[in-house]
């Protein structure tokens, strides 16, 4: 499974993916208060109160980065001993980067200079067909 990334986990906190980005921060909230599949072996314990303060904390402030680090490094243990959990943290993890605009592996950057443009157009991960005409 691939980790959840920390820079991701603060976007979302922080509400800059607006109301979907909400709504995935309080799936992950429920995600993580939710108890570990008893056929799986693995037991509630420290971890999973720990990381379900870090979600608290990383509302209270979205910009810790040691929070959210270690927020996605608790949500790789419990995947690696839960496979359920791990299953529904891939799902909510592709979700949130097509919210938030981390899939595709990384950021743009565009920038027109010198002169007039016309009919310029930016764009990323478009999933369907464009008309300009």
């Amino acid at each position: 499974m691939e980790p959840v990334a920390a820079d991701l986990l603060m976007a979302l906190a922080s509400g800059t993916a607006g109301a979907a980005g909400q709504n995935l921060w309080e799936r992950l909230r429920a995600l993580v208060q939710r108890r570990p599949d008893p056929q799986s072996g693995a037991v509630q314990g420290d971890d999973e109160l720990e990381m379900g303060a870090l979600v608290v904390a990383l509302d209270e402030d979205a910009s810790d980065e040691q929070r959210a680090a270690r927020l996605a490094k608790g949500l790789a243990l419990r995947a690696r001993q839960d496979p359920a959990f791990a299953e529904s943290l891939t799902l909510w993890r592709r979700e949130a980067e097509q919210v938030s605009g981390a899939s595709g592996g990384g950021t743009q950057h565009q920038e027109i200079s010198g002169g007039t443009q016309h009919n310029v157009v930016f764009t990323r991960d478009v999933h369907g067909p464009i008309n300009l005409g």
